[in-house]
């Protein structure tokens, strides 16, 4: 079915003429005693003559993700995109997988049959299935008649507003500046859109791939079209106008996804060229070993912002390789000298109850009966401290941005202080310092109430704020982080500018608003599909299981996976006040505000400041005074 479909969406659909198409194989392999693929050879005879049915090798037609995983046998459809004198003169046959830019392949069908094994080994598959799809580009490609992906409708546009901007030319050859050409719309395109879908460029995790692409982009401008300055940014008008009408979001977050871009390209630009001068300098000065040896590269990753792709790439012209271990083993140096600085020796597990599993109880109660399931000593920063796990336990473990719960555990009459909770592997692990004399006695665990409630209060004014900046600002508004405390809360969210005096006080305005409304808090847990179906805001990146817990306050102000502790209503937070805004990095803002009595202690501190200012300029207009003062 998978290559009927195939062949019809092609041949029938898209109207691709079947004289030009060739169909690919696994032709088998001895070494892994697998046969040709009969199955997919008899398919493929139904709809194309045997004659355009190509035997392929491993390398070619046997699909791996990698060293491990499923796995199976390929086939291939290729088009011979050359022109008819061409393909008169010589046949595509001899051309499929050979690298001819003209003769490409187009669909790919993988059929999982196989799981490679650690040893190497193949096992088939209980269950099988078909991997299959299409690249767009290439589509679009041959449908335009085009000799290039970068020809189409999908690239042009941005490569001709470049033209524009830099004064130079697009010939469509292998030259250095059409390369850069077509590496800014490839690489614009693709941050913008993952910008626009909630990643921001960051130095972790798929927030560093975002930076690295862009900073090849960034290279590529400056070093081959001669822009010293940000230039990507000024490119989104036209990518976003390009995709409006598939991609909306692009368009509606225009401003934020440029002004990311433009901050990030301003960042790199501050080290690129003297980065650059560091390495030309080093080819100046290198042996005939013709290598970039591993303290060079990292000084450019560490020193200079040069992803080390990017220097590999920039060697690569050069005809230099790079002593990537020697790269390892310097990222390896910094990685140990900062563990070091925060390094924990843990004593081994004391097992009182085996095979115990910790359950919470903490959104219902927060004093429980319960037993020690195990307990160790650890020693950090020449501190002694113990980690203590229950059997059940009321305390909340940090996660989410809300700190872990403080409290006691009392055990066979000893009180001993939960300083912090926290996660490790599934287990809620309490920190105390000082263990009971008798570690199998019957455990009073007791969650610092106040503490707990404060926290709450800031929770679930945490939600309330995130709904009234996206009101106020617009969509594009996405929490980026938070720290959820007793004393304070801490909100880090998407934003391409400082929030405005105005921004703030709406903001804060709203939020006090659903205070005095007394919105109840109603929390639910459901199926994820469920919860997103509803409407329910999830964080982008965050993993959430199969069933979610759901907190809503209004269904037409706040919906939010979420699984913190929150008060009931919303009338119990009293008031709130923000106290600071700030930038965190490149499009993310971080705002301070303060809830219930600390609100209020804060905004009467500020009133007697007030007052002991305007004591003692002598004026009830202190501003005007203090200009006075200043001129």
């Amino acid at each position: 079915e998978a290559i009927a479909w195939a062949w019809e969406l092609l041949t029938e659909v898209y109207k691709i003429p079947k004289d030009r198409l060739y169909v690919t194989i696994f032709g088998g392999d001895e070494k892994e005693h697998l046969s040709k693929d009969e199955a997919a050879y008899n398919c493929w005879k139904k709809h194309i003559a045997a004659d355009r049915i190509l035997p392929g090798n491993k390398k070619d037609n046997f699909w791996e993700m990698g060293d491990t995983g499923p796995c199976g046998p390929c086939s291939e459809i290729h088009i011979d995109c050359r022109s008819d004198a061409e393909r008169e003169k010589l046949p595509g046959k001899g051309l499929v997988n050979a690298g001819d830019p003209q003769v490409i392949e187009v669909w790919n069908l993988v059929f999982m049959e196989f799981n490679r094994l650690n040893d190497g080994s193949l096992l088939k598959l209980p269950a099988r299935h078909v991997d299959t799809g299409m690249g767009l580009e290439r589509l679009v490609r041959i449908l335009q008649n085009k000799s290039s992906n970068y020809d189409t409708d999908l690239f042009s546009p941005v490569i001709a507003a470049t033209e524009k901007l830099t004064g130079k030319r697009y010939e469509g050859t292998q030259s250095n500046s059409d390369v850069a050409f077509r590496v800014i719309a490839d690489h614009l395109r693709a941050i913008s859109f993952t910008i626009a879908d909630g990643q921001l460029p960051s130095n972790t995790g798929a927030g560093y791939v975002i930076r690295r692409i862009l900073r090849r982009a960034v290279r590529y401008y400056f070093s081959f079209l001669e822009i010293k300055e940000p230039l990507l940014f000024k490119l989104m008008d036209v990518l976003a106008s390009e995709f409006e009408s598939v991609f909306p979001a692009l368009q509606k977050q225009k401003d934020f996804v440029s002004k990311v871009i433009h901050e990030e390209e301003i960042s790199f630009l501050r080290t690129l060229d003297s980065g650059m001068k560091r390495i030309e300098d080093y080819f100046t000065k290198a042996s005939d070993s013709r290598e970039i040896d591993g303290k060079t590269a990292f000084e450019l990753y560490d020193t200079y912002g040069f992803p080390l792709d990017l220097t590999r790439l920039i060697a690569k012209e050069k005809d230099y390789m790079i002593d990537e271990k020697g790269f390892e083993k310097e990222m390896q140096i910094q990685k140990n000298r900062s563990r070091n600085a925060t390094a924990v020796d843990a004593g081994d597990w004391v097992i009182i109850l085996a095979d115990a599993k910790t359950k919470f109880v903490g959104y219902e109660d927060l004093l429980v009966k319960t037993q020690v399931v195990k307990y160790r000593k650890v020693t950090a920063k020449n501190k002694i401290q113990y980690q203590i796990v229950l059997e059940t336990t009321p305390f909340y473990a940090e996660s989410g941005g809300q700190v872990g719960d403080t409290g006691t555990l009392t055990i066979g009459g000893v009180k001993l202080l939960v300083t912090d909770t926290k996660k490790e592997n599934d287990l809620i692990i309490h920190f105390t310092d000082a263990i009971a004399e008798d570690m199998e006695a019957d455990v009073i665990a007791n969650v610092d109430y106040e503490k707990r409630l404060h926290t709450m209060y800031n929770h679930t004014a945490t939600h309330l704020l995130h709904a009234a900046l996206k009101q106020v600002a617009g969509k594009h508004v996405n929490q980026k982080g938070s720290l959820v405390s007793p004393d304070i809360l801490r909100f880090d969210v998407s934003h391409f500018a400082k929030f405005t005096d105005e921004e703030l006080r709406e903001a804060a305005s709203i939020v006090n608003e659903k205070i005095r409304e007394n919105i109840p808090v109603v929390i639910k847990e459901m199926p994820k599909e469920e919860a997103l179906k509803s409407g329910a805001m999830a964080l982008f990146g965050e993993k959430y299981g199969d069933v979610v817990r759901v907190v809503t306050i209004d269904p037409n102000y706040s919906i939010e996976l979420c699984g913190g502790t929150h008060v009931g209503h919303t009338g119990m937070i009293g008031s709130f006040t923000i106290i600071s805004e700030s930038a965190v990095a490149a499009g993310v803002r971080r705002i301070e505000a303060l809830t219930g009595g600390a609100a209020i202690r804060y905004t009467w501190n500020q009133l007697e400041q007030h007052k002991a200012i305007s004591g003692l300029l002598k004026s009830k207009d202190i501003v005007k005074s203090i200009e006075k003062l200043l001129d």
